[in-house]
């Protein structure tokens, strides 16, 4: 249901969090949202924060924009995108050092980065059956919807994803976990959709991740793509579904990594677009969509969140051409790896990443007859060295 991108050829994105400016220094720090924003500094800072972020992304020139996961506490390697949902949910209590799973999945050890990570997550235990706190979606999408007359796209971790985090010492299997999860956020996002919102993402379902285990079945796959698909169900929006190999503090979690083994399983779940990281890996998985038939779109990343080094427009239309090799132009979106925050690079390098990525559309654009998208940041008539000569 293609609520936001129907008729929008090589419409351009971000994936969703964006560097905090220096001065935003206020958090939730576990409040809800709405009784937070009666906090005049919060609200202050809060409010000028996710307008900076709808500015940079319309001086930029993109067309889907973000609030830039701007509700996230500024802690230790992008700590919040699990813990806001955490910290409001019932059947919680204490913590253990660790998760129980990203230590043991990747060989993270003392000594590399992500442990140091880990031990400052502090995964809370299950010990009653989960229920709902006050996650606030729907207003957290309405302050930065009227902000533009853009499309915002909300985004939020999957609930497979969420469960990572979480040691279960209350339901007999994860998968009954899993699927209260699911439904918790179910109605969260039905009721974000409710409100208007025409595009919601959902981040990082197991699918990707698991391909890279050889023990990882057939049987596996199909559950994780009936949570998926129970997480969406009756949600009124156009449905995103997210992958990326990782980006706390501007890390990825595997290297070498491959949608080989998953893509199939990817294009099987109740989604209109499936996104996917190509900027970090050169695109070498481009050609496997030359594999499979789909009826949906296919969002690629062109910039790559982990590098600081900011990628030319000609790099960036270069992997465009590439993927239209073996994606139709009509289902395809152009996006970042992932996103920018969760202690990634800084504001500035994360702007000119985003400039770079719609000058690049813009090449493609033109070569195909289309229309090219206005990029301010990039008129020559705005510059301190411009027509005036001021």
């Amino acid at each position: 249901m293609f609520k936001a991108t129907e008729g929008i050829v090589l419409p351009t994105t971000m994936t969703g969090s964006y560097p905090k400016p220096n001065w935003y220094n206020q958090g939730l720090r576990g409040r809800p949202f709405k009784t937070a924003l009666g906090d005049t500094l919060f609200r202050e800072q809060y409010l000028d924060a996710v307008a900076t972020v709808i500015t940079d992304q319309e001086m930029a020139g993109m067309d889907i924009l973000t609030d830039g996961d701007s509700r996230f506490d500024l802690e230790v390697g992008g700590k919040s995108w699990f813990f806001y949902v955490l910290e409001r949910l019932g059947g919680l209590k204490g913590s253990k050092n660790q998760s129980p799973g990203w230590s043991g999945d990747f060989g993270i050890q003392p000594g590399h980065i992500l442990y140091e990570v880990q031990e400052a997550y502090q995964s809370p235990i299950v010990t009653a059956r989960l229920t709902a706190g006050q996650l606030d979606y729907p207003a957290l999408w309405q302050v930065a919807q009227k902000m533009t007359a853009n499309t915002v796209k909300f985004g939020t971790i999957s609930s497979q994803s969420l469960t990572r985090m979480m040691w279960n010492e209350f339901y007999p299997s994860d998968k009954e976990l899993i699927l209260d999860m699911c439904d918790i956020i179910n109605q969260e996002l039905r009721d974000v959709a409710a409100a208007g919102c025409k595009l919601i993402q959902i981040e990082e379902p197991r699918h990707h991740f698991m391909a890279q285990d050889p023990a990882t079945t057939d049987a596996d796959y199909d559950f994780y793509t009936e949570a998926f698909n129970r997480e969406v169900q009756g949600v009124d929006a156009e449905i995103w579904l997210h992958t990326c190999w990782g980006n706390p503090a501007q890390q990825r979690l595997v290297t070498n990594p491959t949608y080989e083994r998953a893509i199939a399983h990817l294009l099987e779940v109740n989604a209109d677009v499936v996104t996917f990281e190509a900027a970090g890996s050169g695109g070498k998985d481009l050609p496997l969509f030359a594999q499979h038939e789909t009826n949906k779109k296919i969002a690629i990343g062109v910039v790559n969140h982990t590098n600081t080094v900011v990628e030319s427009p000609e790099q960036v239309a270069g992997l465009i051409r590439r993927a239209l090799e073996f994606v139709p132009v009509e289902r395809l979106i152009i996006s970042t790896d992932c996103g920018f925050g969760r202690e990634g690079i800084s504001r500035r390098i994360a702007f000119h990443k985003c400039v770079a990525l719609v000058q690049g559309t813009n090449k493609v654009r033109k070569e195909l007859g289309l229309p090219e998208a206005m990029v301010r940041a990039a008129d020559p008539q705005f510059t301190f060295g411009g027509p005036s000569g001021n």
